[in-house]
């Protein structure tokens, strides 16, 4: 009896420090599930590192009159006719009446002007102070000398307005054209990048809907500012990192053995070992990081994000590939590449996009390097234009973080998923005859940056959901989405007595929108849910999209500059912190 006992003991201890099978749950993932944590489904390891798209049914094509034929071809063409149908009504209304209000409004004093003066000189010159009334005179003119002025953001969001300006004129159409065209093409991105992200066309499509119809990204996508430009090449990185990981956890895939009954299996050799080669969708993540970051400076903090994200991408990738060390593998064969992609790249977009900047010598700063001062130092050694260039990078940044002067719209980051202090780009108060009033009590026109309020507080708690993905069911998606809210928004609570306002927030609504998309997408119910399960949710969800639909039009006024009766004005007033 003894001996039984000391045997099965000895079994016991070597079982203990017996090595793990390749693929097995870390020890404290194991503990967890003591507590309640589900261990994750076994499947096929293959289907584990590149799931494949659900196999889309043509009943909705049927539905409509088409023949099988016809049916099956729009199914398999639906994955891109779905996003560009919504994106072709998201574009309908951004260019409808894109001219109006035929004013510069709010910042726009700054950048249209910047962005014609660099098409001019290839620099920012200096313009009269009263330029702005002058540009939308009856005629039009530009009082625009090439004296330098000094800037604080970047050139390239300039570069990409005076395309417009290059094509149309200077007039607000042509300073607003590149704008609504990239605000256009955003909704296109998150849709397609909803699709990838969450294997359904569907779901995908109503992310890049929610897009088109909240009131920040449309009020951004119709005035020329900078931040719209900063969030389109942020969804462009993110889109750009999802096509990455794909392929390359697919290399993995396809490099695994296959077991008896043609079943692939996890690997130490693929796993810990393989090179993954050549990734050009990751160069293109840091060229899009690099011209947001060229663009404003809160480019960088994605640039942070989302370079340490797609590393632990690649942890996992190798995890379930059969690496029994993931992290070691990774900072060994995929850190440094990594860096090289990302950070690399996106300061080298940043350097070209100073190239105006660079070629002239009548910028700001320009010639800092060979004044007495700059004749001083340790890096006299550099090229005269970098050390004048990095002078004017740093005065920059103190001219940033100094900035607390007061603001008549300036709010404070907690209020901002709550629109708790909207923005006011433009106010006139008509009297009745005048620009298209109609009403006996006279009119209100304004061009209020708010979000669409019951899109926004349902994405508070979409937020709160794909916390809890991420967090308690491990659902990477979540936690990429978390990645793109997180980066956008908590850096600003780092600055809470600077002067920050809530438009800044538009470079994070793409995430809100596929926030949402995920909760609604579970409030339909998961594949394999009972009909009546199903439906209430469907029900329940299309009730929730209508009303964000019915939210954005009863706000549609406020977002375009319309003339409405001033009653009408006062009842969209919900809050007095709006006024």
């Amino acid at each position: 009896m003894g001996r039984v006992t000391s045997d099965t003991t000895a079994t016991d201890a070597a079982a203990q420090h017996a090595p793990e099978p390749p693929g097995a749950p870390p020890v404290w993932q194991r503990r967890l599930r003591r507590f309640g944590l589900p261990a994750r489904p076994q499947t096929d390891v293959r289907a584990r590192l590149v799931p494949a798209f659900p196999e889309p049914s043509g009943r909705l094509w049927a539905v409509f009159g088409a023949g099988p034929e016809a049916a099956a071809r729009l199914t398999r063409w639906s994955g891109w006719l779905g996003p560009l149908l919504v994106a072709l009504f998201a574009g309908v209304l951004r260019f409808w009446n894109l001219g109006s209000p035929r004013k510069v409004i709010f910042d726009e004093t700054y950048y249209p002007k910047d962005a014609w003066s660099l098409l001019q000189y290839g620099y920012e010159g200096t313009w009269a102070k009263n330029a702005n009334d002058a540009l939308v005179g009856h005629p039009p003119q530009l009082l625009l000398s090439p004296e330098h002025s000094y800037v604080v953001h970047p050139p390239m969001g300039k570069w990409l307005i005076a395309v417009g300006e290059g094509l149309f004129g200077m007039n607000p159409f042509g300073w607003r054209f590149m704008v609504a065209l990239l605000g256009t093409l955003s909704v296109l991105l998150v849709c397609r990048i909803g699709r990838r992200l969450m294997r359904s066309t569907a779901l995908g499509c109503l992310a890049g809907a929610l897009l088109a119809v909240d009131g920040l990204h449309f009020v951004m996508s119709r005035t020329a500012l900078l931040d719209l430009i900063v969030m389109f090449w942020v969804v462009a990185a993110f889109g750009c990192l999802l096509v990455d990981r794909d392929r390359t956890r697919a290399r993995l895939a396809g490099a695994l053995p296959v077991g008896p009954g043609g079943v692939p299996l996890p690997d130490e050799g693929v796993g810990g070992r393989l090179r993954l080669g050549w990734r050009p969708w990751r160069i293109a993540a840091g060229l899009c990081l690099g011209l947001a970051t060229a663009t404003k400076w809160n480019g960088l903090y994605y640039l942070a994000a989302f370079a340490l994200m797609a590393v632990l991408w690649d942890v996992a990738a190798r995890r379930t590939a059969g690496a029994r060390h993931p992290f070691r593998s990774a900072l060994r064969r995929d850190v440094l590449p990594a860096f090289g992609a990302t950070v690399v790249v996106a300061l080298a977009t940043y350097l070209a996009s100073w190239s105006g900047w660079i070629a002239t010598k009548g910028g700001y700063y320009r010639d800092w390097a060979t004044s007495p001062e700059g004749r001083t130092g340790h890096w006299t050694w550099l090229p005269d234009w970098l050390r004048s260039l990095w002078h004017y990078q740093t005065e920059v940044y103190s001219f940033h973080t100094g900035l607390t002067t007061p603001h008549a719209y300036q709010s404070n980051p907690w209020s901002w998923l709550v629109l708790g202090r909207p923005v006011s780009y433009f106010y006139e108060d008509p009297k009745a005859g005048q620009d298209g009033c109609t009403a006996a009590e006279g009119c209100a026109r304004e061009v209020l940056a708010l979000g669409t309020p019951l899109l926004w507080w349902a994405a508070c708690f979409a937020l709160l959901y794909v916390l809890y993905r991420w967090l308690f069911q491990r659902d990477w998606r979540a936690g990429a989405i978390v990645c793109g809210v997180a980066a956008g928004y908590l850096p600003w609570f780092l600055y809470q007595e600077r002067t920050i306002f809530l438009f800044y927030a538009v470079v994070f609504v793409p995430f809100l929108c596929l926030a949402l998309a995920m909760l609604i997408g579970a409030l339909i119910g998961p594949p394999g849910s009972t009909e009546r399960r199903r439906t209430i949710g469907a029900v329940g969800a299309g009730v929730l999209v209508l009303l964000i639909a019915w939210n954005f039009i009863y706000f549609y006024p406020l977002y375009t500059g319309m003339p409405i009766p001033k009653s009408a004005w006062h009842h969209r007033m919900w809050f007095d912190t709006w006024v």
